[in-house]
Parts: structure tokens; sequence; C-alpha cells
């Protein structure tokens, strides 16, 4: 196991140095952020001094390499706009996007897995196929839809939810939360279940699938003839045996929650990095956008390793291939 993560580890330094090329020049060969930034009135002079201020005119390689050298020491430059740190921006943002993906996770994984299951043990039933008819409407609808869609119910007609911001918080070793209160989980509530509706959907449908496929297993049979309780046989047998591929959804879109948290952020005010970053694309604010892909990158990285570990403790056969590897 642990010469496993140090390979890993050293494959994931790897697979960053070429995601940093890429976000590198992919942000950095596109606009100009001066033209943005300075007023049309300023003089060249003024306009040279700010330009060399940024970096800027250095050429593209050397940015590139003096933005691996600071990055080597955890410094993704400063703001072009704020002037403070791009990373220190995100991190003040991201308790916040974090609550909310985590509030999202949750909510997918409680509603999706026992509606999964129910539909999967009774699929030609009225009510495991009017389930897998909500789990279209949620692949189907858009999130900026779904969103406005609540707002215009829960808090304009019935005035039970309040429609943007986070509220009230409660600090707990220095970080915010807002579902500690009931202020804040009134305003966490919609922005959380409208991120959560296509990930309810896909996990409703991979539990189902997962529950009909284990059901025809020989270990299901076999503990049926040892007569064990149904409810022993799904919770046991069946569930244990589909949430290897269900965690890895889970894990895998903890992430994209996270990186795809733009919209709702937006539709709903909540002060995350997602908004953070539409106002930074929108003045051309290199830094903290590079920053922002560089962590969620690192995110993804993490999350897949700490997937590959779930995998070898819930399957003996992984870390058995392992072994012998």
């Amino acid at each position: 196991m642990l010469v496993f993560i140090i390979r890993r580890f050293f494959q994931s330094i790897g697979v960053l140095l070429i995601i940093s090329l890429l976000v590198f020049l992919g942000v950095y060969a596109i606009g100009n952020p001066i033209d943005i930034l300075i007023s049309a009135d300023a003089d060249q002079i003024e306009r040279a001094r700010v330009i060399a201020s940024f970096g800027l005119d250095q050429p593209l390689w050397r940015q590139y390499l003096l933005f691996l050298q600071h990055a080597a020491d955890g410094d993704m430059g400063n703001s072009f706009v704020y002037g403070t740190s791009a990373m220190g921006l995100i991190l003040e943002r991201l308790p916040a996007t974090l609550e909310l993906a985590a509030a999202a996770v949750v909510l997918s994984a409680a509603l999706g897995l026992p509606l999964g299951l129910v539909a999967g043990l009774r699929p030609n039933g009225l009510i495991g196929k009017s389930i897998m008819a909500i789990s279209i409407l949620g692949f189907s609808l858009p999130t900026f839809w779904v969103g406005l869609m609540m707002i215009m119910l829960f808090a304009v007609h019935f005035g039970w939810l309040p429609t943007s911001g986070r509220g009230s918080v409660d600090v707990v070793l220095g970080v915010p939360l807002s579902f500690l209160t009931l202020n804040g989980l009134k305003h966490l509530l919609m922005p959380a279940f409208n991120l959560a509706l296509f990930n309810i959907a896909l996990i409703i449908r991979l539990t189902r699938a997962g529950a009909q496929e284990a059901l025809l297993q020989d270990y299901v049979r076999f503990a049926r003839a040892k007569g064990l309780t149904g409810r022993r046989i799904i919770g046991v047998h069946v569930l244990k045996n589909i949430l290897i591929p269900i965690i890895t959804v889970v894990a895998l879109q903890f992430g994209s929650v996270i990186a795809f948290s733009i919209v709702t952020e937006s539709i709903f005010a909540w002060p995350g990095i997602g908004k953070l970053l539409i106002d930074s694309i929108r003045v051309l604010d290199r830094p903290v956008i590079v920053a922002f892909l560089m962590l969620i990158a690192a995110m993804f990285i993490l999350i897949n390793l700490a997937v590959d570990v779930l995998y070898s403790i819930l399957d003996p056969r992984l870390r058995l291939s392992e072994a012998k590897g």
C-alpha cells in the first residue's frame, strides 16, 4: 500500500506540471488584462509602469518559469484587482464552497441510495417507475432553471426560504459554518439541493443497476438459502457490493461539484470561489484564475488517490493484485 501511494504521489506531481503548463498557456495567452485594469486615459508611461509591476513585460516562457518557482514556495501570485495573494483570496472563500459541496454530496447520497435501492428491488412497480422518471428529470433539467424555479416557488411565492446569501454563521476553529445556525441552514438548503440534483439522479440509476445485478449473483442466492432475512441480505450483501462504483462517483462528483458550483453560487449569490472565479474572469484577473484551476486539479488528484485507497479497503482482491504487482 505504501509503495502504491508513493508511486501515485510522483505520478501526481507529473500530472500537475502538465496541467500547470496547459492552464498557464490557456489563461495567459488569451486577452489583455491591462486594457481592463488601466483607464483609457492613462499615458504610455503609466501603462508601462503597471505592465512591469504585474510582470507582463516578460516573455511568456519566463513568466511560466517564474510562476513555477513561486508556486513551489506556495505563492500563486497576487491578484491584479485586489493586490493581495490570489491563493489567499481563494482560501478565504473556500470554506463556503466546501460547505455547499459537502451538503450537496450528503443530500445526493442520502436521497439517491435509498431511492435507487427501492427502484432496483421493485423495478416494475409504480414506485420504482416513478423514481426512475424523477431521475430522468434530474438529468434533463438545467441547473440554472431549477435554481430560478426554486427561488420563485419557495422564496417568492411561499416565503419559506431566503433567496440569496449565506445567512448567519458560527465560527468553529476559525472556519465560518452556515449549517450550525437555523438561519444559515435555511440559506444553505436551496443551493445545496440545486447542486445535488444531477448527482441524486446519477446515484439513483447506479444504485438501481447495481442492486438488480447483485440480486442475480450466487452469494445472494446462497444467503437466501441460509435463511437470512431480506433486510440483512440487502443491507450486508447487496449494498456492500454495489458501494464501490457509487463511492467512486460520489468522490469524483465532489470535485466536480466544487469545480462546477459556479452557476449555483451565481444564482443564489453564495459567497464561494465559484463567484470569485466569475468576477475574476470578467476583469481577466489571471493569477486568481490560474490559482483556482490549479487548486481544482490538485483536488481531483487527491480525490482519485483517496478513491483508490478506499477500493483496496472495500475489496480485498485489489490488495492482493497490488501485492502481486
